[in-house]
């Protein structure tokens, strides 16, 4: 066995040093091979769950920094040791004789620091200590992002409740980071990982409707694609044309999103159309020949395709705070159905997977870190106010929108942001105060979403303060730390179930065990629980959760059907008659002979609320039946 593992690490190391040889001198080779060599003889006697030699996980690191994220030597050398100091008798100040300060400097960044008192919580000082580390040099970021990928790939050695924990810490802050550092490939596979591991049932069976969505739409794809090549190429504009079906995260956060079943979400999958850029082209600048070719490209394929009105979203002009780029458009294919098309170069679709290591966008990555380090500094100071990694979060690994003021200067606003957190990003007395908006020439509540190009106006009134239910409209830093000044928190005592997801037995679910020694149970999909074991994982407890005859969950179902005679009885007669349960609430309204319904009602476990819904999807005319949540 040893010497199976001793001769797949060598070819592992050597991949490493083959990629890093395309574009580095001999002698950053050698300082490459010194490093591999040094972890192996650090790490000789330790062992990974899988059995495997530790070395193995450095090794695979090191890969990813080389081959995914093309990063430099001194990323790559760190992350053959990033684990060296943490879990060996060797130092910093050996890395340092040996390797020389930036290899030392990256690998410290990398090192959690072993405290007796951790200031909030073991996880997130160390999320703190990852963050602070971009004051310095935002390769260790990158490295660790690289160091978590491998450990999500590997998650399957890992008990549950490690796998729970790991997965928890990735999607509420690995993958958005990822997300808000432009590195799309990398955020949608951690996405998705932690997906997997978090809630293997639900995971598996979106994965099953994307593969019968691949077989059913395959033939009419690909004819469709086809097609747009050859109406570009008699044109003289070769393009290649991918389809790329979104992933089981994705379609799982659109279904929750959208209120709607796997079958009723739109845009399943999305069509790039990849153009090739040269640095001139025509006597143009890369970057206008790149708006050129778009414009061009869609204008040819609105002369044959319908495009769909208000389905443009200008990604070139108009790039995302993370750098990305494309120009989108809803077009009508010849098989009936609205197809999202992607437009964009090679150039940015490399961008996309590069984030902020691409060299080409410096200048934005620059003005990014500068506000990313400005704002860290300002919740650092503020950070007693409310809770830092939280508001970490919401800041900044969000999807963002840019709108403007009646003036046009841009405001650059997690998605889904209101206009209230818009006047608070204008100034805090504005937000304080805010007392309605005009969206667009429009008059709006202040609670009111924005989207993206929103022209916005606050208008203010000092007769106006904050409420408490402010603090659920809010998503920005900037908003939440001025309106925690005035809200206090109210603690939690006894045994509880999340109000948020309200789990039933039966359920996935996952308890944690609070400061005062009561229980918390929450659905594993719940965003609390997620952020619960990002930050507390260590509390992580088994939850035995078993029907119990006289206990009822309160549930509350949403019935859309075409409207017929005794609908609602027969939904009303299987709720009360055969399941001999009462409801709490009904709401239903008939328009046009399309029938919406919501329904609240006890149950006892997840499989009497599986069974009810089952039997109300079989009546005659039901459309769809979903939980609300």
């Amino acid at each position: 066995m040893k010497r199976f593992y001793d001769k797949v690490i060598q070819e592992h190391a050597q991949k490493v040093l083959d990629i890093m040889e395309t574009r580095v001198s001999a002698e950053e080779i050698a300082k490459l091979r010194q490093a591999c060599e040094f972890a192996r003889k650090a790490h000789a006697d330790q062992y990974r769950r899988s059995g495997e030699p530790y070395i193995v996980h450095p090794i695979a690191v090191a890969n990813i920094v080389a081959e995914e994220l093309h990063m430099d030597t001194s990323a790559v050398c760190a992350a053959f040791l990033h684990d060296v100091v943490e879990d060996t008798p060797y130092t910093l100040e050996d890395i340092k004789e040996l390797f020389g300060e930036d290899v030392a400097g990256l690998v410290k960044a990398l090192t959690k620091p072993v405290k007796e008192h951790y200031e909030m919580s073991k996880q997130e000082d160390n999320y703190k200590q990852i963050l602070g580390s971009i004051q310095l040099d935002i390769r260790s970021l990158l490295v660790k992002l690289a160091d978590r990928l491998h450990n999500m790939r590997t998650l399957s050695s890992m008990p549950p409740h490690k796998q729970m924990k790991i997965a928890g810490e990735t999607d509420f802050f690995y993958a958005p980071l990822a997300n808000r550092l432009g590195l799309y490939n990398v955020k949608i596979e951690l996405e998705n990982l932690s997906f997997r591991y978090r809630c293997p049932h639900e995971y598996e069976f979106i994965q099953e409707l994307i593969e019968r969505d691949k077989a059913v739409l395959q033939k009419d794809l690909e004819g469709f694609t086809a097609k747009i090549k050859n109406i570009l190429a008699a044109e003289g504009v070769m393009v290649d044309v991918k389809i790329v079906f979104r992933q089981p995260y994705s379609l799982w956060r659109k279904m929750r999103k959208t209120n709607c079943d796997f079958n009723h979400i739109p845009y399943r999958h999305i069509i790039q159309v990849i153009f090739t850029c040269h640095d001139m082209e025509g006597g143009l600048p890369c970057r206008e020949y790149e708006k050129k070719m778009a414009l061009k490209i869609y204008a040819k394929l609105t002369n044959v395709f319908r495009e769909k009105p208000s389905g443009i979203l200008n990604y070139i002009n108009s790039p995302k705070e993370n750098g990305y780029q494309s120009f989108h458009v809803q077009m009508l294919s010849d098989f009936g159905s609205w197809e999202e098309l992607h437009i964009c170069s090679e150039r940015m679709v490399k961008a996309s997977q590069l984030g902020v290591i691409d060299q080409q966008r410096e200048s934005s990555v620059q003005r990014w870190l500068g506000k990313f380090r400005s704002a860290l500094k300002d919740m650092e100071y503020h950070q007693n106010e409310g809770n830092y990694i939280e508001d970490v979060v919401s800041t900044f690994y969000n999807d963002d929108i840019m709108v403007f003021t009646p003036k046009g200067q841009a405001v650059n606003l997690p998605k889904r942001a209101t206009a209230l957190d818009f006047a608070f990003e204008i100034h805090t007395h504005i937000g304080l105060h805010a007392h309605y908006a005009r969206i667009n020439g429009q008059l709006r509540s202040i609670k009111a979403e924005l989207q993206r190009g929103d022209l916005v106006e606050i208008v203010t009134s000092e007769n106006v303060f904050p409420k408490r239910d402010w603090m659920e409209t809010v998503l920005s830093y900037k908003a939440k730390r001025a309106l925690k000044t005035y809200f206090s928190k109210q603690l939690k005592s006894g045994y509880h179930y999340c109000p948020k997801c309200n789990p039933i037995p039966g359920e996935e679910v996952v308890g944690f065990k609070e400061t005062d020694g009561s229980i918390t149970v929450h659905r594993r999909n719940c965003s609390l629980a997620i952020s619960s074991a990002s930050k507390k994982g260590d509390s992580i407890v088994s939850v035995d959760y078993k029907v119990v005859s006289n206990v009822l969950y309160p549930v509350s179902i949403h019935i859309l059907a075409i409207d017929r005679y005794r609908l609602l009885c027969d939904i009303i007669d299987c709720i009360t008659n055969e399941m001999h349960l009462s409801m709490h609430a009904i709401n239903t309204t008939s328009s046009d002979c399309i029938v919406n319904s919501t329904i609240s009602f006890g149950v006892h476990s997840n499989e009497e609320l599986l069974t009810i819904m089952a039997r109300i999807k079989s009546f005659e005319g039901v459309e769809e039946v979903r939980r609300i949540f």
